[in-house]
Formats: structure tokens, sequence, C-alpha cells
């Protein structure tokens, strides 16, 4: 047998956007005269457009009410449209941005990616799965690379069903997801076409499942509100994956009862799982076998243990220290039962005026207690938002003030630097390079020393998630986009593809003739009924493709504005 036959053909293909995707995959497959003639009029176009002198230009037909004059200097020039942006890196558009209206209760809300497959959770707690090897052969008239999308989860009860992260188990064929109703699913990565639904589900938490991760024992590790960690071995994974067909629905009861909660632990060296805080961050050390959360704490992966505990600044909390914070959980189950044996011994009578007025505040003063007491913690500018692991064993971490700190695997301080001002919402490491995503949606290539390689701006809104697959990190932006970069960017490669897919912008420009009408609308003088506005604008949108509207007189005050955003929140 040839040693190459099992190498997969990875040499780039030409997507052309006009041939049919409507054959035979196993016959090969020839452009319809429908498609050539496409393919044609888009060259002749592109030539007409290119060869044309730049001092011309054509007469466009304008509407009769208002000809527009000047412009066409300073910030009223036209911006020149390339193929490519100049200033950033060619890309896969995996997903572009969609339209809002499109998208209420289906906004995607996390990615994560095996060797082949990148997969995506939605708002309506559905996943979709695209196939890396498939990216490019989309059909002529999709905007979207092919994918394959489950059902939508209906919840029971236990609030919203949305993805809130995902791990993928590449050893068992299955990709975890963490559900806002505190469930975690399991889904096979063999998924079949159509509306595919979940494998395994159970109950893992009572709020939302904020992080998940696998360690190097196998075991699932899950962070949820209030500190909450709960961890489920190897050995019940690999049970529930061992039932049948019939007997899947064995695996929520067997999952849900062979979970390790580590609040109710108390580990060595005094410390004790006092971190009340949601844990949105988990980062396994397999190298080191250790679990590291966003609340600068180690754990041994085996033992579960609580190693160290420190702050932001990398001063190590000791047990004095930590002793002074008090243990909320277990206040409130105290609290609890006083209460409800208070309300058992008094069920005939009613508190005072006074009572009532000391357990308000009271309450008032636990609840400034527990702010004053994480605020102590970890200041809100430099929170933690994003954890990564590098090849040579270093953790970084992002925080919301745009700092980005390194720390070594015993978890000693080593540097930190803020090479941008926004906050940092992602990280992501492959060979010798991280990837930062900020809010502003640009995105920082760094070496393992923490000095920048390139940046630039991969989407118009914040950068919400990073995977790495099939050679290309993959960018989720806030608005649903998804982008494909290759990991060798910035770098030499980027000049050849940037001159190529110049070359031949002709294969996927098209040039189409709109015709623009604009309108202003006096607020002030009479609201807009629907009545009105068919009787304005009915005779002029016959043959109208964009319609701009403006409004006149709109109340704008610093009062209207204030009442706007409590109504808004």
């Amino acid at each position: 047998m040839d040693a190459n036959d099992d190498v997969p053909d990875l040499s780039p293909r030409i997507f052309d956007r006009y041939a049919s995707s409507s054959d035979d995959d196993s016959q090969p497959s020839y452009p319809s005269l429908h498609s050539t003639n496409r393919r044609l009029d888009y060259m002749i176009q592109f030539l007409d457009r290119n060869l044309l002198p730049q001092n011309t230009s054509r007469p466009k037909p304008s509407l009769p009410e208002f000809v527009a004059k000047g412009g066409g200097q300073g910030i009223f020039t036209l911006p020149d449209r390339k193929p490519l942006h100049p200033n950033r890196p060619p890309y896969l558009q995996l997903r572009p941005h969609p339209l809002r209206e499109t998208q209420f209760g289906r906004f995607l809300k996390t990615i994560a990616s095996t060797d082949r497959q990148l997969w995506a959770g939605s708002e309506s707690g559905a996943v979709r799965v695209w196939e890396l090897k498939d990216l490019y052969e989309e059909g002529e008239e999709e905007e979207a690379a092919p994918f394959r999308e489950s059902s939508a989860i209906l919840s029971n009860g236990n609030g919203n069903a949305a993805v809130m992260c995902m791990v993928g188990d590449e050893g068992n064929g299955v990709v975890w997801s963490g559900h806002k109703d505190g469930k975690i699913r399991g889904w096979k990565m063999d998924c079949e076409s159509g509306g595919f639904k979940e494998g395994w589900c159970w109950q893992a938490h009572r709020g939302p499942v904020l992080s998940v991760v696998f360690t190097c024992y196998g075991d699932l590790w899950s962070g949820s509100e209030g500190g909450n960690i709960r961890i489920w071995p190897w050995e019940s994974i690999n049970n529930a994956l061992s039932l049948t067909m019939e007997e899947r629905h064995m695996a929520s009861l067997l999952m849900g009862k062979s979970f390790i909660d580590l609040r109710s632990q108390v580990a060595v060296n005094g410390f004790s799982s006092i971190l009340n805080s949601d844990i949105k961050c988990l980062l396994s050390d397999n190298i080191r076998a250790k679990v590291f959360s966003e609340f600068q704490n180690f754990r041994d992966a085996r033992t579960r243990e609580l190693l160290k505990v420190f702050n932001i600044d990398g001063q190590i909390e000791n047990r004095a220290d930590l002793s002074l914070v008090p243990d909320f959980a277990m206040e409130d189950e105290i609290k609890m039962k006083i209460v409800a044996s208070s309300k058992k011994e008094k069920t005939q009578s009613s508190f005072g005026f006074f009572q009532q007025s000391r357990n308000a505040i009271m309450g008032a003063a636990d609840a400034v207690r527990r702010v004053a007491a994480k605020g102590g913690f970890l200041d809100d500018s430099r929170r933690i938002e994003a954890l990564t692991i590098t090849i040579d064993g270093m953790i970084w971490v992002g925080c919301a003030n745009g700092m980005l700190i390194q720390w070594d695997g015993n978890g000693n301080r080593i540097q930190d630097i803020q090479p941008h001002p926004s906050a940092v919402l992602c990280l992501c490491s492959f060979g010798s390079k991280i990837w930062a995503g900020y809010a502003s949606g640009t995105v920082h290539a760094l070496d393992l020393d923490g000095n920048k390689l390139g940046e630039w701006v991969a989407h118009s809104s914040p950068v919400l998630k990073m995977a790495i697959g099939a050679g290309y990190i993959y960018t989720l932006a806030k608005h649903g986009g998804i982008r494909g970069w290759s990991i060798t960017s910035p770098g030499p490669l980027d000049g050849i593809l940037y001159s190529e897919l110049t070359a031949k912008g002709f294969l996927y420009t098209r040039m189409e003739n709109l015709t623009i009408l604009t309108g202003t609308w006096n607020v002030a003088q009479g609201r807009a009924s629907k009545g009105s506005l068919e009787s304005w604008l009915h005779s002029a949108v016959s043959d109208v493709g964009i319609i701009v509207i403006g409004l006149q007189e709109v109340e704008m005050g610093a009062g209207f504005l204030a009442m706007s955003a409590v109504r808004e929140s």
C-alpha cells in the first residue's frame, strides 16, 4: 500500500460561485449554460469598469425631485472599493454577517472545533456543524458555507436552553455543550444531516453551565454560578457512552448522581471553597495535571485538591486571609433553616413592622457585604475574561481592561502587557503564536513572549470566541458572523494570496444597479401611521430598491435619553 494513500488532499481549490451544486458528487460537474452566461456577463462588467477612464462617469438616471451636486472631495470622497481589505489578511467567510432581524433567539453564543469539524451553539439551544473539508464546496446561490443544524431545544421550565460553552471529546467522538438551563448535552460527531438531536443529557447544575473542560484523566469539569464546580469522572462518562440507544434515557439518572461537588470538600493546606463568583473560565494543564480557574486557584486534576489560591497581583492568599471571607453559601443554608423553623413555630402569627424593617435592612447589608467581598478579591476593571495555555506551559490571562498577564505553571506571575485598550474577550494559542480577540473587533497575533506580530480588524463587532481547526483560527463575532484566518497570518503567504485574489476579482464580483429613494418625516408635526406612509411612498416605490427615511425634530434631550435607557433595561 502506498504511504501517500491516507494523506488527505490539502491543495487549495478555487471556489466557482457560478457552477451549479446540484450535480452528483460522483460524476464530473460541468458548468451549465446559465452559469456560463452569468460568468461572461460579470467578466464584461468587470472589464468595462476597469477599462473606463478615471475622469469619466456613465450617466445614471436620477429622481426628478432632487439632483445631488458637489461632493467627491475631502470626507465626501468615494471609498476605494477593493476585493480585499489592504490591512487585513485573506480569510474564509464561513458565515457572513447575518441580518439582525433574522437572528432573534438564534444568535450564536460560542464555537468549538475538532480536527475536522467546527461546532457552534445558539441561543435556542441548537448546535450547528461545519465540515472543515467542505468549506469551499458551496452552491451557486449560497451566502454561507453548508452546515448541519440540530433541532431547537424546548426548555422544560428550567429557563432558557441557550448554549453557553462547548468542548470537544475526540477520544469518544462526542462534543459536550453546557446550557443556560443547567444541563450538559452530548452530541455525536458523526451526526446525520437534518434536525439531529442530542445523544446524552442530564441536569448538571441548578444555574447555567458557564464553562466545561476535559482533564488529562478524562474527567469532565464544569463551572457554574456561585463558585460551583462539579466533576464527572471518566468512569461515569464511559458508562453513559456505553449505553445503547434504548438505554440512553438512563444516562440522565446515572450522570445526575455520579458527580463530585468541590464546594462540599475541604482541601489540604487549610483552604476551602470560599469563592462565590461565577466560574466562567476553566483551563486544564494536561502536562502538569492541574486545573486553573479564572479566580487564580490551582487544583490537582487527579486528587481534585485545592493547591494554591492567589490574587490578580500574584500575592498568595494565606489561611488567615481566607478565613476573613465568609462562606455565603453556608450562611444562606443556615438562614433558610432558621426561617423555615420560625415559620413552623409562628404559622399563626405575623411579623411586626419593626421586625420586617430589620429583616429588610439585614438583607440589604448582606447584599452589600457580598459585593464588597467579591470586589475585594478582584477589581471589576481587571476582571478575568479569558484563559489559554501555550506550548511552553505558560498560562495567559485576558482581563476586562485589555491587560494580558503571563503566569507560569506554578502560579508565579511573570509579566503583564496591555497592547490594546479594549477588553479581552477570548484567547487562543497554537504552536508558537497566541491570538487575542477584543471587544473592539480587533485580533492581535503575539509570540510566546508577548511581542505583537500583527493586528487587524477581524469584525465590526466584538470577537466573542476563537477556535482552531484544519490550519485556521475561526473567530465568532457578536453579530453572528464567523471568519477563518490562516494560522500563518501575518506572513508572506498573505501577500501572495492577496495578489492572486485581486487578479481574479471578476470571479466573485457582481455589479448591480440600485435605485435609492430618500425622504424625511417631521415627527413633531404628526405621528407616522401606516396609511400616511403608504400614501406618501406608494407612488414612488414601484422601481425603488432601497428606501431611506430620515426623522426630523426627534426628541434627543438628556432626560429623554435617560428615561429611554431605564425603560430598555
